[in-house]
């Protein structure tokens, strides 16, 4: 089993090499302008080895770049416009579907570049030498640069077989710039039978990730500080955009990376406790969550609820998910995607579903059925726990595993909601709480 992990290394640059370095940054970043004006004007081409024809001689002469960039150059533009080409699918479908008036404008105009970064290939851009150095091409030729970084990537990247592309990243706040290098490692393949962990995690706002393993042992990361953060961080931004001045939009653009580094923070402290050795992991499968859940919005939503999908929308679950899986690769564990469907509604003790188990959408999950009383979030966890359970059975029957079952066809979907239905926690359903290591509350 592999996985691929992004080792970052420190550049030690003199004057002359950060002058370089600096050049062949920025005429990347207008190289990509180029390419995605070009690409525009083609009918918003996502067509890479098309874009590449009607660019590669220009950004050669023009912006003298080396030719590997210059390829690089045209399949980045070519991918940005395929991913705004799906967005904007996914409006027009959600538009008639009556979830959203809003039109998506991505593709308006030319998508703009602004970030200094630079793509490099191994062994062609950039290569490592002897004595912690790496080579680097640039437009003012090639530079051999001293590098520090992370002790356990240093030395993978000395036994590492397989060397990825890098990039070179520039830090504005520090005026530091970075090489992100993608290293792929070889791990051991994991057998079912040494897996002696089945836990579920639910993910939310008021906490932002609820995990529990099938002994009933749960723990609760209180989301409370990070929306407080979140609000914080909103006020701050009104006030700016009020100012509308060239320096308050400098703070614009420092305020959303301090922001977005607090939320990676917080997901990959969460997701180290939440990935243990020996685990099968369950995350629920988020996707189309957005078009499933319908939430008041405009002028008939309150205060309360705008904030509440603000929130919603800010936090990134799809990060913390993707913290967890690597993690848990790198410990001998596994994370698997299982259907959110109905996780929220249905009672882990008898299996009765129903839209009235939560009443007024509150925090306590009460069953119509069996009576059964538990922390809504609770039951989210329980429920993705034992569809996990069966993962693993599943797992153990046909030697195959799939981290993230196709459950598009009704059939299938039918087949497994049934399969859910059948599933039930054992008699004792009091929780054991395990604390709440990220604030309280």
């Amino acid at each position: 089993m592999s996985q691929v992990i992004t080792a970052k290394l420190k550049l030690n640059l003199t004057t002359e090499q950060k002058s370089a370095v600096r050049d062949t940054t920025l005429a990347y970043r207008d190289a990509l302008n180029y390419a995605s004006t070009i690409a525009f004007d083609n009918g918003k081409s996502s067509n890479g080895a098309t874009l590449q024809k009607l660019v590669y001689n220009n950004l050669r002469s023009d912006f003298k770049l080396g030719a590997q960039m210059a390829c690089n150059v045209p399949r980045q533009v070519a991918a940005t416009f395929k991913s705004l080409q799906t967005k904007v699918k996914q409006n027009n479908e959600a538009i008639k579907k009556g979830h959203t008036k809003k039109r998506f404008k991505g593709l308006d105009e030319a998508p703009k570049y602004s970030s200094r970064t630079v793509t490099l290939n191994y062994q062609r851009d950039y290569s490592f030498k002897a004595d912690q150095c790496v080579s680097i091409g640039t437009v003012n030729g090639r530079i051999v640069v001293h590098y520090e970084g992370w002790n356990k990537h240093l030395n993978l990247i000395k036994t590492c077989p397989n060397i990825g592309a890098a990039k070179i990243v520039y830090q504005r706040s520090s005026k530091i710039y970075y090489l992100m290098v993608s290293l792929e490692i070889e791990l051991p393949d994991i057998d079912p039978t040494t897996i002696t962990r089945i836990s579920g995690v639910d993910v939310g706002m008021r906490y932002l990730a609820v995990e529990t393993d099938v002994n009933s042992k749960s723990t609760f990361y209180s989301g409370k500080a990070s929306r407080h953060r979140a609000n914080q961080y909103q006020k701050a931004r009104k006030t700016l955009q009020r100012k509308d001045t060239r320096k308050a939009l400098r703070r614009l653009i420092a305020l959303s990376g301090r922001e977005r580094r607090f939320i990676a923070d917080v997901n990959h402290q969460m997701s180290k406790e939440i990935a243990k050795p020996n685990s099968l992991i369950g995350l629920e499968n988020l996707t189309g969550i957005r078009d499933r859940t319908k939430s008041k919005a405009g002028i008939k939503a309150s205060k309360k609820q705008r904030r509440a999908n603000r929130n919603k929308v800010r936090w990134s679950f799809a990060e913390l998910h993707s913290y967890i899986d690597y993690k848990a690769n790198l410990i001998g564990s596994l994370a698997t995607k299982v259907s959110a469907h109905y996780t929220s509604q249905s009672c882990p003790k008898c299996g009765h579903t129903s839209k009235g188990n939560r009443p007024n959408k509150g925090l306590m999950f009460r069953c119509e059925c069996c009576g059964n009383e538990l922390h809504a979030d609770l039951v989210g966890a329980r429920n993705i726990a034992m569809r996990t359970l069966l993962v693993r059975q599943d797992w153990t029957s046909t030697g195959s595993l799939s981290v993230s079952p196709d459950v598009s066809r009704d059939e299938t979907k039918a087949d497994i909601l049934q399969r859910f239905s059948e599933l039930r926690w054992s008699v004792d359903t009091s929780p054991h709480h395990s604390g709440t290591p990220l604030g309280g509350g």
